[in-house]
């Protein structure tokens, strides 16, 4: 059980850095605004974006909230992942930024499978 506790919170702590913390701190820097523009989104989406990574990250890291709003978080996320993969790919082409996403995916996994190994031995 220790070891599922240390993967479990090793990966969600890594997934709150980069999609809570770090959007929340560099969400208004001109690079940030360059990066949603280049994809092709309208300014505004890059706003609801990062409201909505910093409410999941809250769903995820918080003991009580409820695993119904926990499960609707992790279904964001990988949306979320898995539309940066492909805006990625399509704008900037297939190159080793464009995997980023899926390697954050792939940890936000490892914290789901973990939640819910967690969950299931309460």
């Amino acid at each position: 059980m220790k070891k599922d506790k240390i993967l479990f919170w090793s990966a969600t702590i890594v997934i709150a850095l980069f999609e809570g913390v770090l959007p929340a701190l560099t969400s208004q820097t001109e690079l940030a605004k360059e990066g949603i523009n280049n994809l092709g989104y309208p300014s505004y989406f890059g706003n609801a974006l990062v409201i909505f990574k910093i409410l999941g990250v809250i769903a995820l890291i918080v003991p009580k909230i409820p695993s119904r709003i926990k499960e609707w978080a992790y279904a964001g996320f990988t949306f979320n992942f898995i539309f940066a993969f492909i805006s990625h790919a399509v704008v900037d082409g297939i190159n080793v930024q464009t995997f980023f996403p899926l390697v954050i995916l792939a940890i936000l996994m490892i914290s789901y499978i973990y939640y819910h190994k967690l969950k299931n031995k309460q």
